[in-house]
């Protein structure tokens, strides 16, 4: 992540409190034309470098290679897991976003600076109220009961604010995207279900997927350069069976078919459109154009997004 981050996890300069002023992240994004500020912020520049970093770091490998895990991350989403099961779904007449789940919400609205806390070293307790904020916008919208790409981006902003107080490291990019975002998109899927969450903010049959967006982008990159499995493959269930468990972009295909019925063309027309896609490299490149036309220029998703003292507003500096 050297690319993107100005404070090296080693430097005792981090340490000091003096040197990082932490503050709790809020909305800056109010009208459509705040969107350029956003474009030109150190937070938009951040972030991207991060996704296209950790895109570089898993290429051509797959979920069940060998790397450094991260226990506390993983311990986490394991309770915010757990809090699923222990709160069950209520009897209520409409059929989708079940009201349980601003029970488990708040539940995680009260913990989540203790979570983050367990998971930075002591002399970093300052961030955890600012890092805490985006675990909890990672998870849906207690109001609307909905669920959508502007979550994961917040998921995607909790991890890269650890890389920049140093809590994980370059040679974590693996374990980050295989082990942690792996284990946070099970959570959600199980959120999803469970609760019944509407898709926020949903293209329907115009978008890629009703949820995610991030693991197609990084998926795809596992995938390139992969000696038998071509993009016109993973329409194939048969295919999808034998690797999913390898591959994060087949696992969201699986998903996809569990939830949905009909052809496959027609509920997910785009991927199926990307089906049609020569190699995985263009896939991968198609993807991460679409990812910021969809999602990171889009106004309904953007202005959600919360700034602080590690993904300021400010313009890029350097």
């Amino acid at each position: 992540f050297t690319s993107f981050l100005h404070l090296p996890g080693t430097s005792e300069e981090v340490a000091s409190p003096v040197q990082q002023c932490f503050v709790v992240p809020k909305k800056e994004i109010n009208v459509v034309s705040d969107m350029a500020k956003w474009k030109r912020s150190q937070a938009y520049a951040d972030y991207m470098g991060f996704i296209l970093t950790l895109n570089e770091g898993i290429r051509g490998k797959k979920l069940t290679c060998e790397y450094k895990p991260i226990e506390k991350l993983v311990a986490l989403l394991n309770t915010l897991d757990r809090w699923i099961d222990e709160t069950p779904p209520v009897d209520q007449p409409s059929r989708f976003g079940n009201k349980a789940f601003r029970t488990w919400y708040a539940k995680l609205d009260q913990e989540a600076e203790k979570l983050v806390s367990a998971v930075i070293p002591k002399h970093l307790a300052d961030a955890a109220p600012e890092v805490a904020v985006y675990l909890k916008e990672s998870v849906g919208n207690s109001t609307r009961i909905d669920y959508g790409t502007g979550h994961e981006a917040a998921f995607a902003a909790f991890l890269c604010c650890l890389c920049k107080i140093g809590v994980l490291r370059v040679d974590d990019q693996m374990a980050i995207v295989f082990k942690v975002f792996n284990r946070y998109l099970e959570v959600m899927r199980k959120l999803q279900k469970t609760y019944r969450m509407e898709p926020a903010g949903s293209q329907g049959v115009w978008g890629l997927d009703d949820f995610q967006f991030l693991p197609f982008i990084w998926g795809s990159s596992q995938l390139i350069d992969h000696p038998s499995l071509e993009p016109r493959h993973f329409v194939e269930e048969k295919v999808v069976n034998e690797n999913h468990k390898d591959f994060m972009f087949l696992e969201c295909i699986l998903f996809i078919t569990e939830m949905k019925t009909g052809p496959f063309a027609e509920h997910s027309n785009q991927l199926w459109n990307i089906s049609a896609v020569p190699s995985w490299s263009k896939v991968n490149q198609g993807l991460i154009r679409m990812y910021k036309a969809e999602c990171l220029e889009k106004f309904p998703v953007i202005q959600h997004f919360k700034f602080g003292s590690l993904l300021p507003i400010q313009p890029v500096t350097s």
